[in-house]
């Protein structure tokens, strides 16, 4: 007597494995009947997932609804809190102070205190533009930039904790889970280039931040929406585009051929043909960025003069300057949102400088200060700045008084630190607000990091209160369900 089991089936009973494999695979074949009528290989196939709406892409360019002098966003985060004091923000009463005793309130990692030994700056600043800004001599090519930058002295933030600050920064929320600033634009805008993510992001090569990939998560928002991580350097520009299988681009390609072969019947057929259609249009997406992504990170047709511009004549510069370059280029290709990162891992593999103020930001400024005073020179030489919206900033700043009872280091300062920005319709050679004199707090026109938010989406064309994605009975927004408003003091 044969006692086997028949094969389970859709007549029958599916099993967990059959049913994920079976119905996952059929939903994938929508997005690729999307590919395939965009292509020109069907007609009439390409549907939403209802089966009726017709299929459109989610990154597919978009006017803003307002007039936007900004169509592209560089954000340099300067990982870890650079010391506002030491870098942008001049307070010749700390320098006296070096060393003694007084009464200030911070909160950092340490927790809550009343007092400490003040760490006076250890580098010096000149006045540098027309406007006569005050730049620490951690910096003398950005100095020599002043006058395109609006300087933020006064920006606030809700945690002294690397974490939750940088989920602030980057999501507008201390909780994680919520879309990033790339994916809001990318949502608001779309992409012009199809074949290129339209939100990068570009790590430390000692690693990514704290929290990760929730940095540049989309959150609620679909996966279009959020960030991809691209490389720089080395001939793999985009990591999850790696092949599992090892499959050669031209492999792939014939893969793809076999979409030609596709009709109606096919395409209706989703249980017959899943685990194909899930490979092939998973393989079209890969495929397009593979072809792009290798160009975009060529610079031999760069002219020499520019590289040097960037610091890649220079193994202390090189690194952060193809980042740099890199960034220029895909602004030239349509890519939205870029976000590149000084500083991974932890202590002083970023800006957390807890021990040694001077071997820190030495170190971090030296690598960072001449490519990005490249940037903003090449982006005005070309013709770019004036549509292209550069952020430099941490997720905080650092404290006036010691952290420890010997050593230079400074903890965490949310209360009040320094952002800048340029480009995009920014006014130049602007500060706008303060710290008291130590630097422990913002006391004129504080503004909270949503304020910066505000002010990247109204730059873009939005309206950062009505930019809106429901979700949970809410329209959520970057800005919070409470709103802010922009800064106005800097927009051009």
């Amino acid at each position: 007597m044969n006692n086997k089991k028949p094969k389970n089936t859709f007549c029958g009973q599916l099993n967990r494995r059959e049913y994920l494999h079976q119905m996952g695979g059929g939903f994938s074949s929508l997005a690729m009947a999307g590919l395939l009528a965009k292509d020109g290989f069907i007609q009439s196939q390409a549907l939403a997932a209802d089966g009726k709406t017709p299929w459109a892409n989610p990154l597919a360019p978009k006017d803003p609804p307002l007039p936007g002098k900004a169509k592209n966003v560089i954000f340099l985060f300067m990982y870890g809190g650079p010391s506002h004091m030491d870098t942008f923000e001049y307070k010749p009463e700390l320098y006296p102070l070096d060393g003694k005793t007084i009464n200030v309130k911070t909160f950092g990692r340490g927790g809550k205190k009343d007092g400490g030994r003040v760490v006076g700056p250890k580098w010096k600043f000149k006045q540098y533009g027309q406007c006569g800004k005050h730049v620490s001599d951690l910096f003398p090519n950005i100095g020599r930039h002043v006058d395109k930058i609006s300087f933020l002295h006064s920006m606030t933030a809700d945690s002294p904790i690397h974490g939750s600050a940088m989920l602030m920064m980057n999501s507008g929320s201390l909780l994680s889970g919520r879309p990033s600033m790339g994916s809001w634009v990318n949502y608001g805008l779309g992409s012009v280039n199809e074949n290129l993510p339209g939100y990068v992001v570009m790590l430390d090569p000692t690693g990514g931040p704290i929290s990760g990939a929730k940095n540049w998560t989309s959150g609620y928002m679909p996966a279009a929406y959020q960030g991809v991580v691209m490389n720089a350097s080395g001939s793999t520009p985009i990591l999850d585009l790696k092949n599992a299988r090892n499959m050669s681009r031209e492999q792939q390609r014939l893969l793809i051929d076999k979409l030609n072969k596709y009709n109606s019947r096919h395409l209706s057929d989703r249980i017959d043909n899943t685990a194909l259609s899930a490979r092939i249009s998973s393989y079209e997406l890969a495929y397009k960025m593979q072809m792009s992504a290798p160009e975009a990170v060529d610079f031999d047709s760069e002219p020499q003069h520019v590289k040097n511009l960037y610091g890649l004549d220079h193994d202390r510069t090189r690194d952060f300057g193809k980042k740099c370059l890199l960034a220029r280029r895909l602004v030239e290709r349509g890519v939205r949102f870029i976000q590149i990162y000084s500083g991974g891992n932890h202590n002083d593999a970023n800006w957390d400088a807890h021990g040694d103020l001077e071997k820190n930001h030495n170190y971090h400024a030296g690598n960072t200060d001449k490519p990005i005073a490249g940037l903003l020179e090449d982006l005005q030489q070309r013709g770019m700045l004036d549509e292209t919206l550069i952020i430099w900033g941490g997720e905080f700043g650092r404290q006036p008084t010691a952290e420890y009872a010997k050593g230079t280091g400074r903890d965490h300062n949310s209360y009040g630190f320094t952002t800048w920005m340029a480009g995009g319709g920014i006014k130049g050679g602007m500060s706008v607000g303060q710290t008291d004199e130590l630097g422990s707090a913002a006391v004129e026109k504080p503004f909270h990091v949503k304020h910066m938010h505000a002010t990247v989406l109204k730059q873009l064309g939005f309206d950062p209160n009505h930019l809106s994605y429901f979700y949970r009975g809410l329209e959520q927004r970057l800005v919070g369900v409470e709103g802010a408003e922009p800064i106005n003091e800097i927009i051009a």
